[in-house]
């Protein structure tokens, strides 16, 4: 009997303790209850430059210069290759994917983009006009 009654004042301090802890706590979510549908974000411009953005680290893959919005990626298409594949980037005057992304993971070279490679919005992403969402003293080395 006095373990069950210690069980639950534990519980119960518990519980004091955790409501106190939380008051005052502003969510990412605001006053918005957590049952109410999901608030559409904010819209954001696309940033557009001629050429490329700096880049932040060596290895670090380059932010997409211009817009992507009728750009198609699926499992039939996938449009950024019209630009950027080895055959066509001289005409278009774009830069060449890089020759890993020909390369299967078995070392295999092919003559289009590697399965593995094939989504490129999975690493190459647009630049926004946000601003950023917390401070950042971060310099990238050049």
């Amino acid at each position: 009997m006095k373990k069950i009654i210690l069980t639950l004042m534990a519980v119960l301090v518990t519980f004091l303790f955790s409501s106190a802890a939380f008051s005052g706590v502003e969510f990412l979510r605001g006053k918005q209850e957590i049952s109410d549908p999901s608030m559409a974000p904010d819209k954001r411009k696309q940033e557009i430059v001629k050429g490329s953005f700096d880049r932040s680290y060596k290895i670090q893959p380059p932010m997409i210069p211009h817009k992507i919005d009728k750009d198609e990626i699926n499992l039939k298409v996938n449009t950024c290759m019209k630009c950027h594949s080895a055959k066509t980037y001289k005409e278009k005057k774009a830069p060449k994917a890089g020759d890993s992304h020909y390369v299967t993971r078995d070392g295999k070279t092919l003559e289009k983009v590697s399965p593995r490679r094939y989504f490129c919005n999975q690493c190459y992403a647009l630049q926004l006009n946000a601003a950023p969402l917390v401070d950042n003293t971060f310099v990238g080395s050049k």
